[in-house]
């Protein structure tokens, strides 16, 4: 069974609804206690992160979410979910995140872009991916749906297994051992969103 975790800041119903579309049941799981039940856990996430953290903090979710990483079960974030994963990010002044990547998020860096584009980066953009068990049965282009200002900088580079071009190279997509991350939202990009949550299940 797979639990998507609610702590009051993701699109819950959206995230809920695309496994539905592929025949999959989940839970959205409110109990910190109840996660170590779940095969695999969903961290979704719209919104700020140091008030995403101090949601789950409020909720005595950060170290259930640190026991189940360590467990070995797999973890999925999506968007902010993803970006929670690293050491820390300075939206909004610096704020600790979970620690389960090393490395950092950053705003945009408008100074290092070619030509004038709007940040946040929104709407459908390339993904170019490594070879892995995510990304099977992809289209050829993959192109996905964003929506963010700040990306996530891997300290260690065999964690980026995606990257997308906006300006600059940045990192989409991250997996370091039995955590994964993707910055666009699978659950609104169609096909090749849904082919990567069905990858997820089969994991």
């Amino acid at each position: 069974m797979i639990a998507i975790v609610d702590y009051n800041m993701g699109n819950l119903a959206s995230v809920k609804n695309a496994f539905v579309k592929l025949g999959k049941e989940t839970v959205v799981e409110s109990d910190p206690e109840k996660f170590k039940n779940y095969e695999k856990l969903i961290l979704p996430g719209v919104g700020a992160f140091g008030d995403a953290m101090k949601h789950l903090k409020e909720r005595n979710m950060i170290e259930a979410l640190k026991e189940f990483a360590h467990s070995g079960k797999y973890m999925f974030g999506i968007c902010l979910g993803m970006q929670l994963l690293f050491e820390s990010s300075e939206e909004f002044g610096l704020n600790e995140g979970l620690g389960l990547i090393k490395g950092d998020v950053k705003a945009f860096d408008s100074s290092k872009f070619d030509e004038p584009l709007k940040v946040p980066h929104m709407g459908w953009n390339k993904m170019f991916t490594k070879e892995h068990s995510l990304f099977k049965n992809l289209d050829e282009e993959h192109y996905l749906y964003f929506v963010h200002t700040y990306h996530v900088n891997c300290a260690d580079r065999n964690d980026i297994i995606g990257t997308t071009f906006y300006g600059y190279e940045f990192t989409s997509a991250v997996a370091c051992g039995n955590i994964f991350g993707i910055q666009p939202h699978p659950e609104k990009s169609h096909k090749n969103g849904l082919a990567i949550l069905e990858n997820f299940i089969g994991l």
